[in-house]
C-alpha cells in the first residue's frame, strides 16, 4: 500500500476481508496528490478490481469522474467507439449491397469485413453504381491489392 504504483495489484491480493482491502486501496488512491497519476492509478485499480469485485462496490468506492478522465479509460472508450463505428458501417453497407445486387456470397462478405471504416464508406458510395456482383468483385480487387 505504500507504493502507489502497486495499488492496482493490491486489489487482487488474498485477504480475509476483501471488501475492506478494496476500501483501503480506494482511500490510498484518493490520497495521491498528482492528478494525472491519481487518474491513471485509479483506472488501473478499477479495471483489475473488476476481475474480483462487484461493479456496484467499485463504483461506490471510486469516483467515476476520475476514471473517465484517465488516459487508460479514454483509450478503452476510443477503441470501443471505433469498433462500434466499424460494426455500424459494415451492417449498413451490407444492407445496401444486399438491396442493390442481392445476396453477397460468404467469401466476399469476409473481404468486406476486412475493410477499414473509410473503405466501407467508399464502398457505400461506389455501390450506387453497381449493377452486379462483378462490380463488387472488381471494386474489392482495387481496394485489397
Amino acid at each position: 500500500m505504500a507504493n502507489p504504483a502497486l495499488l492496482p495489484l493490491a486489489t487482487l491480493a488474498r485477504s480475509d476481508s476483501p471488501n475492506s482491502l478494496l476500501e483501503q486501496v480506494a482511500a490510498q488512491v484518493d490520497m495521491i496528490e498528482e492528478n494525472d497519476e491519481r487518474q491513471n492509478i485509479s483506472a488501473c485499480t478499477q479495471i483489475l478490481a473488476g476481475l474480483r469485485f462487484d461493479k456496484n462496490l467499485i463504483q461506490r468506492l471510486f469516483r467515476e469522474e476520475i476514471m473517465q478522465e484517465s488516459v487508460i479509460y479514454q483509450d478503452i472508450l476510443q477503441k470501443g467507439e471505433q469498433k462500434g463505428k466499424k460494426q455500424e458501417a459494415l451492417a449498413y453497407t451490407m444492407r445496401l449491397l444486399n438491396r442493390r445486387i442481392g445476396s453477397v456470397n460468404p467469401q466476399l462478405q469476409e473481404q468486406i469485413r476486412s475493410l477499414s471504416v473509410p473503405q466501407l464508406e467508399d464502398l457505400g458510395e461506389a455501390l450506387l453504381d453497381f449493377s452486379s456482383e462483378t462490380d463488387l468483385i472488381n471494386w474489392l480487387a482495387t481496394q485489397l491489392s
